[in-house]
């Protein structure tokens, strides 16, 4: 039997998370630490329930959990024991051998590669995620989560994220106001293909994400590009594109955190749009790509709040923050005729979403699992900006000017003087380090800057490509 258990946990009743879930965790932890080895024994639920001091039942709960989830094995008359193999151990092993070769294979020619801003994936959820998997498949009712959906979204899961847009970003929607997407990028296609006809014009920012450009010239929309600066899009070559005979039917921007060079757009600028908006019937489209990473006191709210706002989609995406693999995105809108027609598109193209996994995420949702991971993360990602932030001042605050940003996971760097980035991209290549050169986000070659991302890379790393960098420069 073994020995008298020193259970170390503080059961907080006023947690979201239950308490049988607590308890659970609190096993698997011990486990993790090798405090309990495989095949040893627990204590009977009994005990158990009297050493924590709570109901039996809830024990049985949190075992349960722990024999569906594979981290402890039953055995006829003798008790409760931890597994011989613990769930997630060898897969994750498994699947960093598979994850490397992956790598090793697009990569071969890069040891360092500074993205437009992706998140790290080695601090994604992943074993919460994968036991809200196993526990919506070993539901009794696991049968009903097998037929058809709703082409709009799992309700509870949209419910879920309504609640999140009203409360932290001040809009005022409901779940008739929202479409569950894969990815932000199916967001932006189903906008484009329900928004314009051929002909249309949308403004666009220069530079901006080319990804969102595409999609809407495939739908037939052509594209006037405006200017940014450090307040966000230049209003007055906004007002010029109204004022000539163009028809102007949308402007697409990133407000919050502009794309790719990361300034916020202005109160004054934001209402001067509105007013805009509302007088010539023209669309706001919002990507609010990485609200969840913010560094200051709050984010700023979405131009999707103004309750002045006639006409809008605000788009967004969960992928940065449980896991780029797992492709979960949204759209939203006042309009519920558009919302309508975007759920016709929708059904056309794919049916419905994935509705297994927006049940799994859902669960990391209640139990607290997300709101813990972005707080996590956000605080990873902030430490990470303020070394990017001391190796630029170091090797290049004489050779360019950036500012520190907020928030996101890149900075925008401009050289003092005007430079060939083909040509770097081509040193640093040799090299094997490799930058995103300004003609993916540039609309003419006028633009001098450059995007680092440096979520996804080590200090080490970054320090490595940022040296690299300043002799270029």
């Amino acid at each position: 039997m073994l020995r008298r258990w020193n259970f170390e946990i503080q059961l907080d009743e006023k947690s979201d998370k239950a308490i049988y879930l607590q308890i659970a965790d609190a096993i698997i932890k011990d486990i993790h630490s090798g405090r309990l080895k495989a095949g040893e024994a627990l204590p009977g639920s009994r005990n158990l329930a009297q050493l924590l001091k709570v109901n039996r039942n809830t024990i049985v709960e949190a075992l349960n959990v722990l024999l569906i989830e594979g981290w402890l094995i039953s055995k006829e008359r003798r008790g409760t024991f931890v597994a011989e193999i613990l769930p997630g151990f060898n897969e994750v092993q498994k699947s960093d051998h598979i994850t490397s070769a992956i790598k090793d294979i697009s990569n071969q020619h890069f040891h360092i590669q500074f993205d437009d801003g992706h998140p790290d994936s080695k601090i994604a959820p992943i074993t919460e995620l994968a036991r809200a998997y196993r526990q919506i498949f070993n539901q009794k009712a696991r049968w009903q989560m097998m037929g058809y959906g709703n082409e709009l979204g799992e309700l509870e899961f949209r419910k879920n994220i309504i609640q999140m847009l009203n409360h932290q970003r001040g809009m005022q929607v409901n779940e008739q106001n929202i479409c569950i997407t894969r990815g932000s990028q199916m967001a932006m296609y189903l906008a484009a293909q329900c928004l314009f006809t051929k002909n249309d014009y949308v403004i666009i920012e220069n530079p901006g994400y080319k990804p969102a450009w595409k999609a809407f010239e495939n739908s037939g929309a052509k594209l006037l590009p405006a200017r940014v600066d450090k307040d966000g899009l230049l209003i007055d070559d906004v007002i010029s594109y109204l004022k000539s005979s163009k028809k102007i039917k949308a402007i697409y921007l990133t407000p919050h955190r502009q794309y790719p060079t990361t300034a916020t757009l202005s109160l004054n600028r934001r209402l001067e749009l509105i007013r805009l908006s509302n007088e010539y019937g023209f669309t706001i489209i919002e990507d609010d790509y990485d609200n969840e990473f913010h560094f200051g006191y709050r984010p700023v709210l979405p131009l999707s709040s103004f309750i002045e706002l006639k006409n809008y989609v605000y788009i967004g995406t969960m992928s940065k923050v449980v896991a780029p693999a797992l492709r979960i995105g949204y759209l939203v809108s006042n309009c519920y005729s558009f919302i309508e027609r975007v759920g016709s598109l929708r059904k056309i193209i794919d049916v419905q979403g994935d509705s297994i996994m927006e049940q799994a995420v859902l669960q990391l949702i209640k139990d607290g699992t997300i709101k813990r991971h972005i707080k996590k993360s956000t605080n990873h990602y902030k430490a990470k900006r303020d070394f990017t932030a001391t190796v630029l001042k170091k090797h290049i605050k004489d050779k360019a000017r950036y500012t520190v940003p907020d928030g996101g996971l890149a900075f925008w760097i401009v050289p003092n003087m005007q430079v060939d980035w083909e040509q770097i991209s081509k040193k640093l290549k040799n090299k094997g380090i490799k930058i995103i050169t300004p003609d993916n986000y540039s609309f003419d070659k006028n633009i001098n800057g450059i995007r680092l991302g440096y979520g996804s890379l080590s200090e080490e790393e970054l320090e490595e490509g940022v040296v690299a960098l300043a002799k270029m420069l």
